[in-house]
Order: C-alpha cells, then sequence, then structure tokens
C-alpha cells in the first residue's frame, strides 16, 4: 500500500495537498488488512479475522482477510469502490501513517508521497500560509494517536493468547469454482482450550474485557465462505 513514507515537514509539504478519498484502488492488491481488537466486532460480520505469526517481532497480529489470493482484495470493485459497510481503520488512514520516534512512546506522523491522493495543486492544505499545521493535520493527529492506543492494547491482546496457548493454526478447505483451495499459514483461537479454562483464567479474560474480540473472532470465520462467494462472482462463475 506505502510507496514512498517520510515524516511530514512543514519545509518538505508546504505545498502538499491532500486529495479527499473517493474510491480505494490504491488498496485493490492487499488480501489482509490490520485490524485492532476494537474492530473486531464490525469486521466480523464481513471478514474472516484470523492473527499471523510476525516472527522477527516475536508476535502475532490480527488481521481481516479481503481476499483468497495473495493480490486480490474482493471487496475493491473495478471502479475502485469499497463493497462492504465497514472499511479497516488501517485503509481509512491513507495515505498516513505513524511511525516511532527516537524518543520512547512518542511517533511521528508520516505521509506516503508515491500516493495519488498527494498533490500539489488539487485538495486539502497540510499547512497554511503561515507555515501552521491546518486542520487536515489536526484530525489525522488526533485519528492517528487513537488508533495507535487501539493497537498497544491490540498488541497485549494477542500476547496474552500467545502466552496462554490460546491460539493454534487454521487448516480449512474450501471449496470454489477453481476447485478445492486450502487456507494455511494463520492462526485463530482453539475454542476447545477457551472452553476448558479455569475459572479463574475466564474471569481475568473477562475482567481484561477480551471475550467480546474472543468471540467475535471466532465468529467471524463464518464469513470464509463470503470470500468464497465473492471469489466465484468475480471469477463469472
Amino acid at each position: 500500500m506505502f510507496e514512498k513514507v517520510v515524516p511530514v515537514n512543514k519545509e518538505r509539504h508546504a505545498q502538499t495537498r491532500i486529495k479527499e478519498i473517493t474510491g480505494f484502488s490504491f488498496a485493490s492488491k492487499f488480501h489482509i488488512a490490520y485490524v485492532t481488537m476494537h474492530e473486531f466486532a464490525r469486521a466480523a460480520a464481513i471478514y474472516p479475522i484470523v492473527f499471523l505469526e510476525d516472527k522477527e517481532k516475536d508476535e502475532f497480529r490480527p488481521v481481516a482477510l479481503l481476499g483468497l489470493d495473495a493480490g486480490t482484495n474482493l471487496f475493491v470493485g473495478a471502479d475502485g469502490k469499497w463493497d462492504a459497510s465497514y472499511v479497516p481503520a488501517i485503509i481509512r488512514r491513507y495515505p498516513f501513517a505513524l511511525a516511532s520516534s527516537d524518543k520512547e512512546g512518542q511517533f511521528t506522523i508520516c505521509i506516503d508521497e508515491g500516493s495519488e491522493l498527494v498533490s500539489s495543486t488539487e485538495g486539502s492544505p497540510l499547512f497554511d500560509d503561515k507555515g501552521e499545521p491546518t486542520q487536515v493535520i489536526e484530525n489525522v493527529k488526533r485519528y492517528l494517536s487513537e488508533l495507535q492506543q487501539m493497537d498497544a492494547l491490540t498488541r497485549e491482546f494477542a500476547k496474552f493468547l500467545a502466552a496462554h496457548n490460546m491460539l493454534t493454526p487454521l487448516n480449512m478447505r474450501v471449496r470454489e469454482s477453481a476447485g478445492i483451495k486450502n487456507i494455511a499459514g494463520c492462526y485463530v483461537i482453539n475454542e476447545e482450550r477457551l472452553n476448558n479454562l479455569s475459572d479463574e483464567r475466564f474471569l481475568e479474560i473477562r475482567a481484561k474485557r477480551y471475550l467480546p474480540a474472543i468471540y467475535a473472532q471466532l465468529i467471524s470465520l463464518a464469513q470464509i465462505e463470503r470470500l468464497v462467494t465473492l471469489a466465484d462472482k468475480r471469477a463469472g462463475k
């Protein structure tokens, strides 16, 4: 999704403008999108939610499956429109992103200069004539700050699941028009282990307010059938 991400700078971006998002063609080749646990309830009604293992960082990250094949987002049509009622926050924040700064706990707002939404002539300016941030920057700062807080809580959630052996590899075979497809390489919450938790552990999960996200993830797996239907429809079957 991102091509040329650089920190927002009032000298470098004095004339930079951001065009309004009117389509999602930029996300047409992304078959996964990271979601925070706070998005699970809404996302689960549309997308399967699974966990991917980041071995380099030794952590698991929850993502919404947007397609069955790498490079294909089944929710973005040829016209660039998103064919679903909920768009993951990481998609909606484009072309902005947060990057860790040199100071612990602080982040820098970045922008993808390679995005077609970035212009020097069209859209809303990032800075005014005096070099002060416009409302665009203020809105982005607030939105990314909220997203960063949700991201931190989601990392703790995934760390808790992994630490208590509640994740298990997903191995599923689905039938689509082209034949049988194996869905693997990701993890889901193990329902049997959840049901066999001690009362003490279950109450701990409830106290941490993880239960809604856990049940939403389990329920979301039914949406894999939606992906199969969309894939068949796109293939003209």
